[in-house]
Order: C-alpha cells, then sequence, then structure tokens
C-alpha cells in the first residue's frame, strides 16, 4: 500500500478576534477557523477541497504552508510533522511544498520582472547556481507553462490575468515540489481562461508527478481535475471520497445541496425542481451551533443532532452525518418551505 504524502490529523487553526465596541480588558473571543480536519494525501494525487465561502478552505491552505499557525499534526512521507518546524525549519520544506494563490496579479511584486519572480525561489533554494543556469531554467520553465521567453523582462502589467497565473505557476514549479496547494487559482479569469489554466495543471501534474490541493467554489472545476473530493462546513469535513462516487452518490446533506446548485447545460431543465435550498445564512464560526454544526440548516436535523457530533466515518467513502443518505422528496419540500419563509 503507497504511503501518504501528507496525512493531516487533527489540524486547527483558531484567532482571537475583538467584539466591535468591547471594553480594553475584555478578553477576545476565539474564532475556530479549521475545526479539527483529517485527511490523507496520496503521491501524484489530486484532492479537491469545496465549500462555501467563510468554510475555512483558504485557512487550511495556509495552516498547510505555514502561513498561519495551526496546532494537530500534518505529517510528511518522511515521518516529519509540518506543524511542529521552526520558521527556519520550514524555509527548507517550501522546496517540496509550493503554493499558487486566487488572484494573479496580487501574488506578483509589481517592481520585479516576470524572471526575477520566477528565479526567486530558485535562488532561495539553489544559492549555488549561477546566473548563466538559473536564467536557462526560468526560460524552460515558461516555455513549459505556455509563456514566451522573449517576455523575461517583462513586468506583471503587461501581462493579462491568465498570463500571470501562468507565472504564478511557473514560479511554484521552479523548484521541483511534489505537492502544490492551489487555492481557487482560477476563480478571477475567464470562463475560457480558466480551462486552459486547468488543462495547464492537469498536464504538468502527470508530467511531472505532482500532488495537487485544489481548493475551489465551482464544482464542475473540481470534478474535472480532482481524483477525491473534500466536503467542508464550518472549519470541519463534512464528507470525503472518491470523485465519481461523491458526485454519483453523495451522503451528506450539505455535499447534496452544493451539487444540486451546480448549473445543468440543459434549456430544458428547470434547476427549481432540483436544487436543495438552504435555510439560512453560514453561523459565525466564533458561536458555533452545539453538536453537528450544520443542523441548523438541515433539512434533516433531528434533536440528537444538537447533542452529538457526528464524527467522519465509512472507509473510502467517509461522512460526519448521523442520518446519511440521499433526501427524500418531503425533505426536499420541507427545505423549500423554510427557505420561503
Amino acid at each position: 500500500m503507497t504511503k501518504p504524502l501528507l496525512e493531516v490529523r487533527d489540524l486547527r487553526v483558531t484567532f482571537t478576534i475583538r467584539r466591535p465596541g468591547a471594553m480594553p480588558w475584555t478578553p477576545p473571543d476565539p474564532l475556530h477557523a479549521v475545526a479539527g480536519v483529517d485527511f490523507a494525501l496520496n503521491p501524484g494525487e489530486t484532492l479537491g477541497v469545496v465549500g462555501e465561502s467563510g468554510c475555512g478552505k483558504s485557512t487550511l491552505a495556509r495552516a498547510l504552508i505555514g502561513l498561519v499557525s495551526a496546532t494537530g499534526r500534518a505529517e510528511w512521507i518522511d515521518g516529519t510533522d509540518l506543524l511542529g518546524l521552526s520558521p527556519r525549519q520550514m524555509m527548507a520544506r517550501r522546496r517540496d511544498i509550493q503554493m499558487v494563490f486566487q488572484d494573479p496579479l496580487a501574488s506578483l511584486n509589481p517592481r520585479m520582472t516576470v524572471g526575477q519572480i520566477i528565479a526567486e525561489p530558485l535562488t532561495t533554494h539553489h544559492p549555488g547556481l549561477d546566473r548563466g543556469e538559473v536564467r536557462d531554467r526560468v526560460k524552460a520553465m515558461m516555455d513549459k507553462v505556455g509563456l514566451l521567453s522573449n517576455q523575461i523582462n517583462r513586468y506583471p502589467h503587461e501581462f493579462s490575468g491568465g498570463q500571470c497565473q501562468r507565472i504564478g505557476i511557473a514560479r511554484a514549479l521552479i523548484v521541483e515540489p511534489r505537492l502544490i496547494v492551489c487555492d481557487e487559482p482560477v476563480s478571477a479569469l475567464d470562463v475560457s481562461i480558466q480551462a486552459q489554466v486547468i488543462n495547464l495543471l492537469i498536464r504538468l501534474q502527470r508530467e511531472l508527478g505532482l500532488a495537487l490541493i485544489f481548493i475551489a467554489h465551482d464544482l464542475s472545476v473540481v470534478k474535472h481535475v480532482s481524483d477525491r473530493v473534500m466536503v467542508l462546513y464550518l472549519g470541519k469535513v463534512m464528507e470525503i471520497a472518491s470523485t465519481d462516487d461523491l458526485y454519483a452518490r453523495p451522503q451528506h446533506p450539505y455535499t447534496q445541496a452544493l451539487m444540486s446548485a451546480v448549473p445543468v447545460p440543459d434549456p430544458q431543465h428547470d434547476p427549481r425542481e432540483t436544487v436543495v435550498p438552504l435555510a439560512g445564512d453560514l453561523p459565525s464560526p466564533m458561536t458555533p451551533p452545539s453538536g453537528c454544526v450544520f443542523r441548523t440548516r438541515c433539512p434533516r436535523a433531528q434533536a440528537t443532532c444538537a447533542e452529538r457530533l457526528p464524527a467522519l466515518l465509512g472507509q473510502d467513502h467517509q461522512t460526519a452525518c448521523l442520518f446519511p443518505g440521499p433526501l427524500t422528496a418531503a425533505e426536499i419540500a420541507r427545505a423549500r418551505a423554510a427557505e420561503a419563509a
């Protein structure tokens, strides 16, 4: 059996927030952005991460690469706990773990040329390389991601959004990492450009044997790129399974609601007949509901859901729900009535 490249256990990220109008001596309140996430990532695998805004996707990504403090355990394939490393120790690990950010232009230094941006990780982690070798590697990487080598001395503002994201991908790949964390890498791009960037990532993953953690809102994109999908809600994992299994047989009511909202390219399709509405808004992570955090919006919620915290159970298809399974027509009708009210 293949050993996981990364194995995460009980990962938690908590921020302290001072409420507006609170007295100076009032202690700040905890905000549980990620509240005990478990998953494993195999070499060469793509794990899609989906959920509403505010569910902890980006915070999870930043915790894995050391940009925010976290507790728990994130064990690398060699047994190293990434969360237990000092900033200096984590610096060496950045050769293995890189990140592609959401905003292509904002993630690039406007005062540096494209060549300097792509070369920066290389000169940091391989300071022994001479200038000519660095330039040759940068040009080769630009060609690999679909950029022209004669653009090496241009600045980020001279490129389109899709080209800027290619620059970000080249910067992440230049040190030959084993894992790339993609934090909504195509959400700021046009649909046609999204397809180009997604296909580029898939091709590079196959060529280089990369593992990807792919965060996105668009479930159609996630389905296209992912081997497995993890569904987050209020910092907790609701469901995790292979892509085919999750999309064909979602077991958690929240997953079913997300899947039902995916647009269907059929002019005869009436979304009002299939969409499972979610009542209310996402609760505050500062005051999460007791028991199952999804119960306040769940059409299947019962009294016991407020008393018990559901564990993530199952083998290949794991679900954190006391009453998993497809929603019935009566439950969907009850959800629509609650939304209308």
